[in-house]
């Protein structure tokens, strides 16, 4: 299909989320894609500790469903065509990762770089705003042109789905400075944190220690490459660090963020990565004061996403961590799945094989 050909409306599988515990995969219709758009044909979705969050309870952190939502934000597969001849970016063909966000590009946040924190963001699968933007879990879906990167040469689309948690996850440790060097402390060992695991030893980290409640999440970092890992409920594991340079909290939970705290050297900087629940999270606060400890936010990312790509293509190391890829019929096993962190680290969705070259 050449450029600017009008593509017929047509329904493709795709997982909707209705309310708490309401998954649906039904067909769901795909307009063709108007000027500065791109179609793409979706290969792999990664099922997010967000997705899950929507499925769950309905909502992640102060975002709440108010209409049926497309979930995803974690997909890679092939341009099928854009919506004008003059629209700039990969050819047809082209197997590409999408960028989740577009950012407004006038808000203070913009105008400061900081992108990722756009107030007028529209960010693929999310509630945050109204009407919400649907995301990416749909066999066909149409994106603005610019979000399309193309992967780098080699680099397998099952690898290239991790490209937007480790996004997240290189933004979180260029959040707590310079890891070169140093030992990282890393509460939480899901995707995120696993891929936080990956990011600090690529920067330079000399040690990571990581703690999580579960044996097998500690072997899925491990393979990310974790030098020590720690039961998070055993205060007498040999493992447990006397200090550390820098922490990241990826597991979401208060407990790890007071781990964090009183963990991290004089000075030290801890990075708050995990959503903590809605409302008040209690943690030892004086420990700010009397330490002049740092604590910061990371939140999403922005021009990581390219280093993403070429960081997976450079390390097949990356693959353990996909636990398991599922047909997108089977919406309902994979997020069963991807819950459980007894079975799984990274889950993806299979959304068919990638159309032929046009």
């Amino acid at each position: 299909m050449s450029a600017g050909e009008r593509v017929p409306e047509e329904f493709v599988p795709g997982c909707v989320i209705h309310g708490a515990g309401d998954l649906r995969v039904t067909d769901v219709p795909v307009r063709p894609p108007g000027p500065g758009e791109a179609l793409v044909a979706v290969r792999y979705g990664g099922v997010c500790g967000s997705d899950l969050h929507y499925w769950r309870h309905g909502g992640v952190g102060d975002f709440h469903l108010r209409e049926p939502m497309l979930l995803g934000h974690e997909v890679v597969g092939t341009v099928v065509a854009y919506g004008s001849p003059d629209t700039p970016g990969p050819a047809a063909g082209t197997s590409v990762a999408v960028h989740p966000a577009t950012p407004c590009g006038v808000c203070p946040e913009c105008v400061d770089r900081r992108r990722n924190v756009c107030r007028d963001t529209r960010y693929l699968g999310s509630a945050a705003r109204f009407p919400h933007v649907q995301g990416g879990f749909a066999a066909r879906i149409v994106v603005p042109a610019g979000q399309l990167r193309p992967l780098p040469a080699g680099l397998d689309p099952r690898r290239a789905a991790l490209a937007e948690p480790l996004s997240v996850a290189l933004h979180a440790v260029r959040r707590a400075g310079d890891p070169a060097g140093r030992h990282v402390l890393v509460t939480g060992a899901g995707p995120i944190g696993c891929l936080v695991v990956a990011a600090a030893k690529a920067a330079g980290a000399a040690h990571v220690t990581v703690t999580d409640l579960l044996p097998a999440a500690l072997e899925y970092a491990r393979a990310a490459g974790a030098d020590t890992l720690v039961r998070a409920d055993d205060p007498d594991d040999a493992g447990w660090p006397v200090e550390v340079d820098t922490a990241v909290e990826a597991s979401g939970v208060a407990a790890g963020l007071d781990t964090c705290l009183r963990l991290v050297r004089r000075g030290g900087v801890v990075v708050q990565l995990g959503m903590l629940p809605p409302g008040q999270s209690p943690f030892a606060g004086n420990l700010l004061v009397s330490r002049e400890t740092e604590l910061r936010g990371a939140f999403r990312f922005d021009g990581e996403f390219d280093d993403a790509l070429r960081l997976l293509a450079a390390e097949p190391a990356f693959d353990a961590l996909v636990s398991a890829v599922v047909p997108v019929r089977d919406a309902a096993s994979a997020f069963e799945l991807a819950a459980d962190r007894s079975r799984s680290c990274k889950v993806l969705l299979d959304f068919g094989a990638a159309p032929a070259a046009v």
